[in-house]
């Protein structure tokens, strides 16, 4: 019998609003590209394959809590859930809460990367016949409605994994979970992972693995706005750059020319210092009580917060307020 194909909520956006975000950024001081240019679907593969990496800890960390504590959150929520994924990837770790949590009855993943979205949807749909698959493209942290027939599941239980949340800062993530409290209604909760604040030296090597998808990745960014904008970045003349600030408890990603030089974006020349740095992302690590606040402060109740034993990473429960 013919399987129906997935309905795709398309909010992804266009290339004209793309060119004007790109070209507002490298116009800044220092000049930035936004992380979300790595996810296409050569990107996105790159990041799964990053997550294999041996360096790589925060993923089966946070998998081997989950796996760990799955029955004490499978008592937790009540009634038909429809489970929502923000940066829903390939939903490896959404199969842990599936196959574990009977009470699941609608899955809506969010990805930015349409082809590996379309791929993953398709995939689950097929393995959990039950189950209702709603895949939404869209980024985010930009105007996006969730699927009609979400409203019609007594809770909604939002997933959040691989400390994603710790690439924003404080107040920005503040402000995320308040968009996401108010998306969530009086009955929903919230199961987040949070990388850990630890010897930088347990930190660092996951953004520079051995085998060297890392840069790859970082870079790739580039090689998509070659792609999308017309653009004519020499990835040889750019180098992956990364380093802990210890004061503010983070890792920051960028990309370093590797020489003085000009890049054009539809025809617009940008000019780049040699050493010139293109900031691309933060990677904050906390505390358990420092999260609690930061989420406290933004109407969520913490319920559990579970770690490994080693402490590097941690997975957090909470309800609405």
């Amino acid at each position: 019998m013919a399987t129906t194909p997935l309905e795709i909520y398309d909010f992804a956006p266009g290339v004209p609003s793309i060119y004007e975000e790109v070209m507002a950024g490298l116009r800044k001081t220092p000049k930035e590209i936004s992380a979300l240019y790595s996810y296409d679907e050569r990107g996105a593969h790159l990041f799964e394959d990053i997550c294999r990496q041996p360096e790589y800890y925060l993923g089966r960390t946070e998998i081997a809590i989950l796996e760990e504590h799955i029955d004490e959150l499978a008592a937790m929520p009540g009634g038909d859930i429809a489970l929502i994924e923000y940066g829903s990837g390939s939903s490896r770790k959404t199969r842990v809460l599936l196959d574990r949590l009977p009470q699941v009855a609608a899955y809506v993943p969010i990805d930015i990367s349409k082809e590996m979205l379309v791929q993953s949807a398709a995939e689950l749909a097929g393995r959990y016949r039950g189950l209702s698959v709603l895949p939404v493209c869209a980024d985010y942290d930009q105007a996006f409605e969730l699927p009609p027939a979400v409203s019609q599941y007594s809770r909604r239980l939002f997933f959040y994994p691989g400390s994603t949340i710790g690439n924003r800062m404080p107040d920005d993530a503040g402000a995320f979970l308040r968009r996401m409290r108010t998306l969530c209604g009086s009955e929903g909760a919230l199961l987040i992972g949070v990388d850990l604040r630890k010897d930088p030296a347990l930190t660092l090597p996951a953004y520079d693995d051995a085998a060297g998808i890392s840069p790859s990745f970082n870079l790739n960014a580039l090689s998509c706005l070659n792609r999308e904008l017309g653009a004519d970045f020499d990835l040889a003349r750019f180098q992956h750059h990364f380093c802990y600030n210890e004061r503010e408890g983070r890792v920051e990603i960028s990309i370093v020319s590797r020489e003085k030089q000009v890049v054009h974006l539809q025809g617009t020349p940008v000019w780049f210092d040699e050493g010139e740095k293109i900031w691309r992302a933060y990677a904050y690590k906390y505390s358990v009580t420092d999260f609690q606040r930061i989420a406290g402060d933004a109407g969520w109740r913490s319920e559990r917060a579970w770690t490994d034993d080693r402490q590097l990473f941690s997975v957090q429960y909470f309800t609405a307020a």
